[in-house]
C-alpha cells in the first residue's frame, strides 16, 4: 500500500510547537490503471464496502489523507469527478465507530456563490449505504463519545452547520499545532453533541467552533455584498440569523464588525490598484466596493497601508509590490484555544496579506 506514515524522536516541548501533521496519506498515483480501483478498495475494506457507480475503472483515480486528532480520525477522501461511488456498511465492521460525511459540490452552489454541501452522519455497526462524487469528508469517532440514538435524527439547519464546521475544520488543519490537538477533539466532540441532541448546556460546550462557523458565514456574506455601500452590522445580522451583540463579540479579535468591513473594502482596493491589468480610475476602484467619499477613503487607505492610493499604483505600475501592514494587535495569539484558531484564520488575521 502507497501510504506514508510519519513518526519521529523529540522533546515534548518541540512536539507541541510542531505542526499536526497528516498520518496516513494514501495515492493509487504508482499503480497501473486496472488495479486502481481494487487498491483505493483495499484501503477500507475492514470498515466499509465501497463500489463504482458510475465511471470506468481504467480512468479511476484517488488519493486520501488522514489526520489524527486525538481519538478523532478526519480524512479527506479526493477521487476523480466523473466516478459516482457508492458505499455501504459492512455486516460485521472492525469498529462500531461513529462516521460523519460531507460531499461538497463546487458545481452545484446556491446562488451566493457558496458550495452545496451534504453532510451524513450514521453508525458503522448499523446497515447504510450512501454515495459520493469528487471530495468527500469523513469523520470518525468512538461510539461511546456523545450520547446519541443509533439512528439519529438532525435538523436541517444543524446538518448545514455541522457541514460548514467540518469543512472549516479541515481548511484550518494546516495551522494546528500539535499542543492544540487535545482542545480541538474536545471542540468537535461537544458540536457533535450539540448537533445530536442540542441543549442549553451543549451549545454553551459548543460555543466556539459555533462562533467559528457564524464567522465564515458573515465572512461569506460580506465577500458578496462588499460593493454594497449600505452593507451595515445591522444587515448582516439579519443575513446570517445572529444578534448585533453575538456579531460584534465574535469580531472582536478583528477590531469589531465595522472595522473588518472597512479593512476588507481597503485590502480590495489595494489589490486593484496593484495590478497592472486594471485601467479603472483610482475613484471608480473605490466605488466597486462601497467607498462613495474619494477624499475619506483616500485618508482610510494612507492610514492603513501607510502610502496613497497613487502612490501604491504608480509602485504596481513598475512593478514594486508593497508589503501589506494590516494591524494584528486586536488577536491574542497567545491563547492557542480553537475559537483563536478558526476565527483569527477566517478573518485573515494570521496572514495579514491573505
Amino acid at each position: 500500500m502507497n501510504a506514508r506514515v510519519e513518526c519521529g524522536q523529540m522533546s515534548s516541548a518541540e512536539f507541541a510547537d510542531d505542526p499536526l501533521r497528516s498520518t496516513v496519506e494514501c495515492d493509487t498515483a504508482g499503480v497501473s490503471a486496472l488495479e486502481r480501483f481494487e487498491f483505493f478498495r483495499n484501503w477500507h475494506s475492514d470498515i466499509i464496502d465501497v463500489g463504482l457507480a458510475e465511471g470506468e475503472t481504467a480512468t479511476f483515480e484517488a488519493s486520501e489523507k488522514i489526520w489524527q486528532i486525538a481519538d478523532i480520525a478526519f480524512a479527506v477522501i479526493d477521487t476523480s469527478p466523473g466516478h459516482l461511488l457508492r458505499w455501504e456498511h459492512k455486516k460485521k465492521p472492525a469498529v462500531d465507530n461513529w462516521v460523519v460525511t460531507v460531499r461538497s459540490s463546487e458545481a452545484s452552489g446556491p446562488k451566493d456563490g457558496s458550495p452545496r454541501r451534504r453532510l451524513r452522519m450514521a453508525n458503522l455497526a448499523a446497515p447504510g449505504d450512501f454515495e459520493s462524487k469528487g471530495r468527500l469528508i469523513a469523520l470518525f469517532f468512538p461510539y461511546g463519545a456523545v450520547d446519541a440514538p443509533l439512528h439519529p435524527e438532525i435538523a436541517e439547519n444543524a446538518v448545514e452547520f455541522l457541514a460548514d464546521y467540518l469543512i472549516l475544520l479541515h481548511q484550518n488543519l494546516v495551522h494546528l499545532k500539535q499542543s492544540s490537538v487535545s482542545r480541538v477533539a474536545e471542540a468537535t466532540t461537544h458540536m457533535l453533541a450539540a448537533v445530536l441532541l442540542p441543549s442549553h448546556e451543549k451549545l454553551v460546550q459548543a460555543q466556539a467552533p459555533i462562533d467559528a462557523v457564524v464567522t465564515t458565514r458573515a465572512i461569506r456574506a460580506i465577500g458578496v455584498q462588499i460593493a454594497d455601500p449600505d452593507l451595515s452590522p445591522e444587515h448582516l445580522c439579519k443575513s446570517v440569523g445572529v444578534s448585533r451583540s453575538r456579531l460584534y463579540r465574535i469580531f472582536e479579535p478583528a477590531g469589531g464588525i465595522s472595522n473588518y468591513i472597512r479593512r476588507k473594502r481597503l485590502l480590495e482596493t489595494y489589490r486593484a490598484l496593484a495590478d497592472t491589468t486594471n485601467v479603472n480610475s483610482i475613484s471608480q476602484i473605490a466605488e466597486n466596493v462601497g467607498f462613495t467619499d474619494p477624499s475619506s477613503y483616500s485618508r482610510m487607505f494612507k492610514r492603513e497601508f501607510g502610502l496613497s492610493p497613487k502612490e501604491v499604483r504608480a509602485l504596481g505600475w513598475q512593478g514594486i509590490r508593497h508589503p501589506l501592514a494590516f494591524s494584528c494587535n486586536h488577536l491574542d495569539t497567545g491563547a492557542a484555544t480553537l475559537n483563536t484558531l478558526l476565527i483569527s484564520n477566517a478573518l485573515g488575521l494570521s496572514d495579514a496579506s491573505a
